[in-house]
């Protein structure tokens, strides 16, 4: 009996809300009616606001839309460019991929650039100066692309480029795609530039070193006066 009393309730109420409604229905519709001279301008008003703004959000979405589809269609062309400037440095042995590396030291305005060329240089397999004076030092492995420079290679490397060396700026450049977790942690704590592939891919494409040389490790060096 409870339930079906309160069920009664429910549906008395709601005509109740129903009748009020249509009551103030009619009542705005008389009013509007007697106020139309006054009304119909605000109305025009806000109809032409809301399509004005519809229309700038729809411009606003399609503008965000196509930058982000550009920017995501550039991503990929650099990183298709990088590869087939890669795809020829994969093909180079390893003497010929220390050459290359110093031809772009030249080219971003290195002096006394010198290709080691053999075993046994301590890491050095080329040696230079940067434009400013600072000495630089490059260790070139010719990895393929899956491999990952090692905690020991790099090791090897620290414990050469500046005590052995006398590097102001100390490169590790490969053609694999990554350094291991400890590899970069040591490049990064001991002041060596870790140049990976796409880095390295950049730099073929005519990124200038100087630009790269903060991106992996700081490997700033110190500061000299440029030669006479």
């Amino acid at each position: 009996m409870a339930a079906r009393r309160r069920r009664r309730l429910k549906k008395q109420t709601r005509r109740q809300l129903q009748g009020w409604g249509a009551v103030a229905a009619v009542a705005a519709a008389v009013w509007v009616a007697r106020h139309w001279s006054v009304v119909w301008p605000v109305l025009v008003t806000v109809l032409a606001a809301a399509v004005v703004g519809g229309a700038g959000w729809a411009l606003l979405r399609s503008h965000r839309l196509a930058v982000s589809q550009d920017r995501a269609w550039r991503a990929r062309e650099e990183a298709r460019a990088r590869e087939l400037s890669m795809a020829e440095v994969d093909a180079l042995s390893w003497q010929e991929f220390e050459a290359y590396i110093a031809d772009l030291c030249r080219r971003d305005g290195c002096r006394d650039v010198v290709v080691s060329g053999k075993s046994g240089d301590l890491g050095a397999d080329v040696v230079g100066y940067l434009a400013d004076g600072r000495k630089l030092v490059v260790q070139c492995k010719k990895y393929a692309p899956h491999r990952s420079v090692s905690s020991q290679d790099m090791q090897k490397f620290v414990g050469t480029a500046r005590l052995e060396h006398g590097a102001d700026v100390a490169l590790f450049v490969t053609t694999c795609r990554t350094f291991t977790k400890a590899a970069l942690g040591l490049a990064l704590r001991q002041d060596i530039v870790a140049l990976h592939r796409d880095l390295l891919g950049s730099w073929a494409k005519g990124a200038h070193l100087e630009t790269l040389i903060p991106l992996n490790g700081s490997g700033g060096g110190i500061k000299r006066r440029p030669f006479a």
